[in-house]
């Protein structure tokens, strides 16, 4: 990647070719491999994947913490790769916050703009402003140890916000706070992408704050890219199996099935534990292999006796389990010797035990190749 100058076109973030190796005494680790990815102005990027995928690995990269193997970086079109950290015009906020426990609210903020010569009254400006946006007035002469771990958080991205910089970059800021906590802060941080428009860069293992923060996802494993796409597009068009199964709560079902092509359609039949088999159709698909995983995200099964609809089929399967759940009720029975998971409305009069009609919405299914495991429609 040549040196660019800065445009109004340029992306936030251009990796190219991306490798970082490690050496060990055995041999060479891969915690990165052939990354490429691009990050518009004004994008909010979460990279998810379970632990040890290269998320916070690759947002190193980016941040100039750790130096890559092989690749490129540019940052608003201008080539970071060997650019120090410091130069790169970025701000971090770490899950840990960080701040300097003898210091002031306000003090912690306005530290990094004090350091690098900022007059006085353009860091008392910045303060005011960063605090409001904050809701954190209140609290600008207190210290850290005054404060609740939601606060401290707010604090350690005022620091952040007061640097106007090109990019923001998110290791798993919310990771130790408590769930209610978790909540009000994601929200917080969306209204924040929203009101600056600003790029960000969000790192996190929990499936559900990707999907509400993010413009886009890019799903890792084994340092590896398996799918950048919007939210809609992951959820609801996964590129494999593995993004499948880790993106849902409760994730998408995956079902071995056999196909039988006719020519004009598709019959897929489903093994059961007992009785007979369990078939679908597909009128608008032909091409697929003998073996397949069909997959259905659990609002895709319906109680038969709630959810109508010409293009749902429906058959008789036993429930195994019923799992009351407010709003929702997770009935899980099984098919192709998988646990299979119905997301039922609270209404339902499903019971263990009995045998119950269930609807299967197959314009919203997803085709794997058993082999392989990439997608197929």
């Amino acid at each position: 990647m040549s040196a660019a100058s800065t445009s109004a076109e340029a992306n936030a973030v251009e990796a190219k070719n991306l490798d970082l190796v490690f050496q060990t005494r055995d041999s060479p680790v891969h915690a990165l491999s052939e990354v490429n990815l691009e990050i518009r102005r004004g994008d909010f990027i979460s990279f998810i994947g379970p632990s040890g995928c290269g998320k916070s690995t690759l947002l190193n990269c980016i941040a100039g913490l750790e130096p890559i193997t092989s690749g490129a970086i540019a940052i608003d079109g201008r080539d970071m790769t060997t650019v120090s950290p410091k130069d790169r015009d970025i701000a971090m906020v770490f899950q840990s916050y960080a701040l300097y426990p003898t210091m002031t609210v306000g003090q912690n903020i306005t530290f990094g703009m004090k350091v690098r010569g900022i007059e006085k009254n353009e860091r008392e400006e910045k303060l005011l402003k960063v605090a409001k946006q904050l809701q954190i007035e209140s609290l600008i002469n207190r210290r850290p140890g005054q404060l609740s771990g939601g606060q401290r958080q707010r604090v350690a991205m005022g620091r952040a916000l007061v640097r106007d910089p090109k990019l923001f970059l998110f290791d798993e800021p919310l990771s130790n706070l408590d769930a209610k906590l978790r909540v009000e802060m994601r929200t917080e941080i969306k209204k924040l992408h929203q009101n600056l428009n600003a790029s960000m860069v969000y790192v996190t293992h929990d499936q559900i704050e990707a999907m509400t923060l993010a413009t886009k996802i890019v799903v890792m494993k084994g340092g590896i890219v398996q799918q950048i796409g919007t939210p809609s597009e992951i959820y609801n068009r996964p590129s494999n199996l593995f993004v499948a199964d880790f993106m849902g709560s409760p994730a998408m079902n995956l079902i071995p099935a056999k196909v039988t092509n006719n020519g004009k359609g598709t019959k897929f039949t489903i093994a059961r534990s007992r009785g007979e088999p369990l078939i679908l159709f597909d009128d608008n698909i032909t091409k697929l292999p003998e073996n397949i995983v069909l997959g259905l995200r659990p609002e895709d099964i319906g109680d038969a006796n709630l959810r109508k609809g010409d293009k749902l089929q429906i058959s008789t399967c036993s429930v195994d389990v019923v799992e009351p759940a407010g709003a929702d009720t997770y009935v899980l029975i099984n098919l192709g010797g998988k646990e299979v998971t119905a997301r039922l409305q609270a209404e339902t009069a499903a019971q263990t035990g009995m045998e119950m009609a269930f609807t299967f919405n197959m314009d919203k299914v997803s085709y794997f190749d058993a082999k392989t495991g990439q997608r197929l429609n």
